[in-house]
């Protein structure tokens, strides 16, 4: 299966959570009988030929789940706790989205993968400028003007759309550029957005209405760290 590749080893899949459940069978038809054990928000599959699949909880964390009768045995405790992680996985959330990048700018409440209000803007921020002396400084502090207000509208946008609603949120995701995103975290009218920031971090381009819809299927999939069994 392909992925991107992950750091320390191993590579990146993301699994929608409605094929959670067949995605771990097929796991275990491919690799042998895996043991299971949590550490933090991550389950960790060891199966028998060395393969071991690290999925990531969303939203975590995990509810805590009930041990089986000590005489169930070993594979029956992890078969609760995957149980547990696929009804977890899709589990309808209300969730906050907010995108940002320079210039442009999106915010929308989803109930599960329908999206229920939103509000998409830009604002026009030039490049930066190869000129020097004068005429670069004049049209950086003209950039920076553009940036600025660009950012105002972006927070404008937050407060309509997520502030309103900020008590019926489970978790708001961001996304777009990081350095955007961060630059309205001083806006005291969004501390309460920003406290319920979950991963994971959302890479996407212009902040466009097209692309604020799909987003559901990225933060509502199962992050998943695959090790292949060793030569």
């Amino acid at each position: 299966m392909a992925g991107r590749p992950a750091a320390g080893g191993g590579r990146w899949v993301a699994v929608g959570p409605e094929r959670l459940e067949g995605w771990l069978g097929r796991f275990v038809e491919r690799h042998g009988a895996a043991k299971i054990d949590t550490s933090g928000d991550v389950v960790r599959v060891r199966a028998t030929d060395g393969a071991v699949a690290e999925l990531h909880v969303p939203f975590p964390p995990l509810p805590e789940v009930p041990s089986p009768p000590p005489e169930t045995g070993e594979p029956a405790a992890g078969a609760v706790v995957l149980r547990a992680l696929v009804a977890h996985a899709d589990t309808e959330r209300r969730i906050g989205v907010l995108l940002v990048r320079l210039g442009g700018y999106a915010a929308g409440v989803f109930e599960g993968e329908r999206l229920i209000t939103s509000k998409v803007g830009s604002r026009l921020v030039h490049g930066r400028s190869a000129a020097g002396g004068w005429s670069q400084q004049r049209f950086a502090r003209r950039r920076e003007k553009q940036a600025g207000e660009a950012s105002r509208a972006a927070a404008e946008v937050a407060v309509r759309v997520l502030v309103p609603q900020v008590d019926a949120l489970d978790a708001v995701v961001l996304g777009g550029d990081r350095r955007a995103v961060d630059a309205l975290r001083a806006d005291r009218r969004l501390e309460a957005v920003f406290a319920l920031e979950t991963p994971p971090f959302l890479d996407v381009p212009d902040p466009r209405l097209a692309v604020l819809q799909e987003t559901p299927k990225t933060f509502r999939a199962v992050r998943i760290r695959l090790l292949d069994p060793a030569p």
